[in-house]
């Protein structure tokens, strides 16, 4: 099929084709493969806020992307992050010295398979650190709805290609989730089923009794009891929460307002007062609690220079201070963008990066860093780090029950603690994207210089949002650490624990 938007000539799609028996599947809108035509050009370094609360300054070195431009960020355990291309190429962001991301450095990373460049797909850090893929709406910016997959071992620095589920055809711009118990769980991008990984094995388990519509344009938000809650978006009004104990869906609810248009619905996030935040692609939102387990309407995205803003595809993570920021845009797929915060009760404007200008919500992502700043690409080369105006909330920062407090060079050890994986996934889009960091890391900071190294984590004992149990994670000392007195620090969500002071030999 062709599509043409309204900046654009058009766009080639495959067909979808016959996939498992299953309920009924709707053909929708494609999201586009390329973000507006850039109109404005400006020096991101001139409008830098430089670290001052509530602004964007951008990352220093110069971004390698080229033309496909910087997209899906993933926050590694040894605290560097991963960076696509939007097709086959990865580049890794490592802090400075002293731990700074916006004076980091850019290096190449492993790429993918030659045949496997996605854009718009499934991923997730596992709890043994590796990285999955899935699916992708786009192969190298060819719309294919591909199967193919691939998962990477940073240990051995490489990447393997995954079969897909049984019967699969296409995976497509899955939704995906990392289960309380540490299982990855993907929806068919065209259909109502579901597959759980086995990350030992690389095989897949068909899960998803009764769900009510398809997978497509759907986000999967972790809820505190560990089942999992998407906004139907081919039934509009309507939602759903599966639960892992059943492998099946129930309805959890008629949704107060319209959030879909277009085919399209925004991110749906978990805040620390237990509601999930839904914003809407009609300029709408809704609230969903954990506790009540109801639907109210939350306030309107504003109408700017006579035009309703909203967010059909975009991205939002939850800030250290429990605010969501998140971008909106007007109608599908236009620019420009402005940029919010929501604060459980009110929609207040934030700091807006000079690209905005240019940029739908839709071409955005959000990655929370552990130093409680937010990055943010756009799938330009300029890669930008937002810094909150509000202080981290203690009450759900990561706590250390015990730790070694003499560490060793090379060596493993495990570190038991409670709050290891924060109170949400934090960082939401939907089923094009998926940037979920609700995992520990390790930051030790030497007390001499305070040149700050991250050991690498993994082994998560559990997955789990909002928990209060112990969790254990093992950790290792990297061969680089400065020795002597440090301390050492739990960082989940940009959030971090009280210093343990450790010696370093």
């Amino acid at each position: 099929m062709s599509t043409s938007f309204a900046w654009g000539g058009p766009i080639t799609f495959k067909p979808r084709t016959a996939g498992p028996v299953v309920p009924s599947t709707l053909m929708h809108r494609h999201t586009p493969p390329h973000p507006p035509p850039r109109i404005y050009n400006y020096n991101p370094f001139l409008f830098s806020g430089h670290g001052k609360a509530d602004s964007w300054q951008p990352v220093k070195a110069t971004g390698p992307f080229g033309g496909n431009g910087a997209g899906t960020a993933l926050q590694m355990t040894d605290g560097t992050v991963l960076v696509q291309d939007n097709a086959g190429n990865w580049y890794r962001l490592t802090p400075d010295a002293f731990g700074s991301y916006v004076n980091g450095t850019w290096s190449k990373a492993i790429p993918l398979p030659a045949n496997y460049g996605p854009l718009y797909f499934a991923s997730a850090v596992l709890p043994d650190a590796r990285v999955e893929i899935e699916g992708g709406e786009y192969n190298f910016f060819v719309g294919s709805e591909t199967n193919m997959g691939a998962i990477f071992d940073p240990l051995k620095n490489r990447w393997k290609p995954v079969a897909p589920p049984s019967g699969w055809s296409q995976i497509g711009d899955a939704a995906s989730v990392v289960l309380s118990d540490g299982t990855l769980m993907i929806g068919n991008c065209c259909y109502s089923v579901q597959a759980l990984f086995n990350s030992k094995k690389l095989t897949w388990t068909q899960t998803g009794k009764g769900k009510a519509d398809p997978n497509s344009e759907e986000g999967w938000t972790l809820l505190p009891d560990g089942t999992v809650l998407t906004a139907d978006v081919s039934l509009p009004g309507q939602s759903e929460r599966y639960d892992p104990s059943s492998g099946s869906w129930s309805s959890a609810g008629s949704i107060p307002v319209n959030l879909v248009a277009g085919s399209e619905i925004g991110p749906q996030t978990l805040r620390p007062d237990g509601t999930v935040f839904v914003a809407g692609a009609t300029g709408h939102t809704a609230i969903y609690s954990t506790t009540s387990h109801k639907w109210s309407a939350g306030p309107d995205f504003p109408i700017i220079n006579s035009q309703q803003y909203d967010v059909a595809d975009g991205p939002a993570t939850l800030l250290p201070d429990g605010h969501v920021l998140i971008p909106a845009s007007p109608g599908i797929y236009q620019p420009p963008s402005s940029f919010f915060e929501f604060d459980g009760k009110h929609i207040m404007n934030a700091a807006t990066p000079p690209g905005a200008v240019n940029d739908s919500s839709f071409n955005w992502r959000l990655l929370i860093l552990p130093t409680g700043e937010v990055l943010g690409t756009d799938g330009s080369n300029d890669v930008e780090v937002y810094t909150p105006r509000g202080k981290p909330l203690r009450s759900i920062a990561p706590q250390i029950v015990s730790v070694p407090t003499t560490l060793t060079h090379g060596s493993h050890y495990t570190l038991k603690g409670r709050r290891l994986n924060g109170v949400s996934q934090d960082n939401m889009y939907g089923d094009d994207v998926q940037m979920a960091s609700n995992y520990p890391l390790v930051r030790i900071t030497n007390t001499s210089s305070g040149h700050v190294f991250y050991a690498r984590t993994y082994n998560f004992s559990s997955m789990a949002v909002a928990s209060k149990a112990v969790v254990k994670t093992t950790f290792q000392i990297p061969n680089n650490t400065e020795v002597g007195a440090a301390t050492l620090q739990v960082v989940t969500n940009g959030i971090t624990s009280t210093p343990v002071t450790v010696t370093i030999q």
